[in-house]
Order: structure tokens, then C-alpha cells, then sequence
């Protein structure tokens, strides 16, 4: 229909300039088009950034979890020893590894509400979706438990005799 609508006003046009086309109609519909192309090209991009953070993040974690659970090796065995079960082992480092991402998350929130409120100083829009911060606040909780798993299941497993013989 756009396109029918475009050619009848360029006949018209051309009619009344006695045969000369000394003017141009442009289409807004492509330009959409071109715009809407271009969002979900940057949409894919930062969704591609989220994912790349959280893996870096995840890996983070996981990192620091593998390095308390090295250090803390002769802890370990010791609770395995006084009667803990592999069970309380994996639930104290899963605990451990949730809370570093709360506390990871939280500064991350708090981080992004002072850069928003520097904008909004600077007179600059700013909207805050809080359907949007509760969402990144979980993906950093469940960044904690599954890249958390590994480690606090290395640490469940290790063999009590062992673990209280090591330094």
C-alpha cells in the first residue's frame, strides 16, 4: 500500500512539473526498517557482552572458590573427622560461593545507580527498569551456584584422612 501510495504522488508530481522530476520522495517505512535492523544488531551485541561477563564472572568465582577450598583443605578433613557429611561440606561452600555473588551483585547495583545518578545530575535521560536490576541481581546469584558447584563438590569429596594429612 505504501509503496502504491509512493508511485501515484510521484505520477501526480511529475504532472504538474510538466515531465520534470526536479523532486524527490523518500520513504520513511525503509529508514524504519534500517533503524530496526540496526537495534537488533546492538541488542545481539550486548547480549553477546552480558554473556561474555558472566562467564568471566562465573570463572571468577570459581577461581576464588577453588583457592579457599585448596587453603582450607585441613578444615576440611578436620569437620569431616568431628562428623560432618559430605552433604554440610557441599552446603557450606555452595553458601560461601552465593554470597560472593550477592555481595558481587550488590556492588554491581550499586555501581550502576551511582553512574545513573551522575547522569541525571549531567541532565541526562536516564531510566531504571527494576524488572531489569532484580533480573541481573539473579543471573549474578545463579552465576554463584553453578560456577560454585564444582568446587564445593571437590571440596565434599575429599577424603578426610587425607585432607587432615595435608598442609
Amino acid at each position: 500500500k505504501v509503496r502504491e501510495a509512493e508511485q501515484a504522488v510521484s505520477r501526480t508530481l511529475l504532472r504538474l512539473h510538466d515531465g520534470k522530476q526536479d523532486f524527490e520522495l523518500t520513504n520513511n517505512a525503509a529508514m524504519i526498517q534500517a533503524e530496526a535492523r540496526t537495534q537488533g544488531t546492538l541488542s545481539l551485541m550486548l547480549g553477546a557482552i552480558a554473556a561474555i561477563s558472566l562467564l568471566v564472572g562465573g570463572i571468577g568465582v570459581m577461581n576464588i572458590m577453588l583457592m579457599t577450598v585448596r587453603e582450607r583443605t585441613r578444615e576440611i578433613g578436620i569437620r569431616m573427622a568431628t562428623g560432618a557429611r559430605q552433604r554440610d561440606i557441599l552446603r557450606q561452600f555452595l553458601t560461601e560461593a552465593v554470597m560472593l555473588s550477592v555481595v558481587g551483585g550488590l556492588a554491581g547495583i550499586g555501581l550502576a545507580l551511582l553512574v545513573g545518578g551522575a547522569l541525571l545530575l549531567g541532565k541526562i535521560a536516564v531510566a531504571f527498569e527494576w524488572l531489569a536490576v532484580f533480573g541481573a541481581f539473579g543471573c549474578a546469584l545463579v552465576t554463584g551456584v553453578v560456577f560454585g558447584f564444582m568446587p564445593a563438590r571437590k571440596a565434599a569429596r575429599l577424603d578426610p584422612v587425607a585432607a587432615l594429612t595435608s598442609e
